[in-house]
């Protein structure tokens, strides 16, 4: 099939549109300064290239075809995509405009989130809409800018930069501290051991770091969100295992306290991640630069 009917130009799809939305070649030639002749021109053209009808006359009234309405359902979402597309394009060849950020929703909640008002008092012209993201990513399929996640910062196609290392901390409700006294590494065997579901051989890797057997563990239930999993813990169901600058709160709060001072080394960190591509969008370098100076030991970049 010739791909010219497949693809029909803007200004056709444009009269389209709007004799659609309206019901109407009068309105529509208004909205897009042209003559009512002109418009129903184009959507005559459009039909003839399509081979079918989009639009029906009843007593004076102009209606949508069952063919005009399905195509119209799917080109107005498309015609909306690339006016958000052009916005989005005038404004970062600004400065200003939107960043899509992939986040770990925990971090984005109890981290982020408290210091975005500091970006925003800075870069007024710049939007985050900030979307919640766990486990593997991919901007591209996803639509997505920039994304945050944990790991050894080599994803390839992206360019990385380390916030800050990630630290576990066993954590505990005071109560339930009161109840079982943990003195030493080996106490924790009588606590019911809560990890996130990403993460389910943590406390195997903290006993081993003790010097433990691992069958000496008492696993307990998993949760997909950090925030959960120290909910749990605050509510006395056991403890668990944390990334330090997220309990940060609840530590100074009393909500939870640390079990026993023996904090883990994952040797992993969090990392801010952009398009490995020569000319990143500008409001995207200006983020970069924020959140650098905003986090725990920012350095040089991690080339994939």
């Amino acid at each position: 099939m010739n791909p010219r009917r497949l693809t029909p130009s803007m200004s056709l799809l444009i009269a389209f549109d709007a004799a659609a939305r309206h019901l109407s070649f009068t309105r529509a030639a208004a909205e897009l300064a042209l003559t009512q002749s002109a418009v129903s021109r184009q959507v005559q053209a459009l039909e003839e290239l399509l081979g079918a009808a989009l639009f029906r006359r009843i007593n004076r009234k102009l209606l949508l075809t069952a063919i005009g309405s399905a195509y119209h359902r799917e080109i107005s979402g498309a015609l909306q995509r690339i006016r958000n597309a052009s916005l989005h394009a005038i404004a970062s060849a600004t400065g200003r405009g939107t960043i899509d950020l992939a986040a770990l929703p925990t971090f984005a909640s109890k981290w982020l989130v408290p210091r975005l008002s500091d970006f925003y008092a800075k870069h007024s012209g710049i939007l985050i809409n900030l979307h919640s993201r766990i486990g593997p990513f991919d901007l591209a399929a996803e639509g997505m800018d920039a994304a945050i996640s944990v790991g050894d910062g080599a994803w390839p196609g992206l360019t990385s930069y380390r916030l800050m290392d990630e630290t576990l901390l066993p954590i505990i409700s005071p109560a339930l501290a009161a109840a079982a006294p943990v003195r030493k590494p080996a106490d924790l065997s009588q606590h019911l051991l809560l990890c996130v579901a990403a993460r389910p051989n943590v406390w195997g890797r903290w006993f081993e770091a003790q010097g433990l057997v691992s069958e000496a563990m008492n696993l307990g239930p998993q949760f997909e969100l950090t925030s959960h999993l120290i909910e749990a813990v605050s509510s006395g169901i056991g403890v668990g295992l944390v990334p330090s600058f997220l309990v940060q709160d609840e530590l100074r709060s009393g909500a939870v306290q640390l079990a026993i001072e023996r904090p883990l080394e994952t040797g992993l960190s969090y990392f801010l991640c952009l398009p490995a591509q020569s000319a990143p969008l500008p409001q995207l370098l200006t983020f970069k630069d924020w959140i650098l100076s905003m986090a725990i030991g920012g350095e040089a970049p991690v080339k994939a």
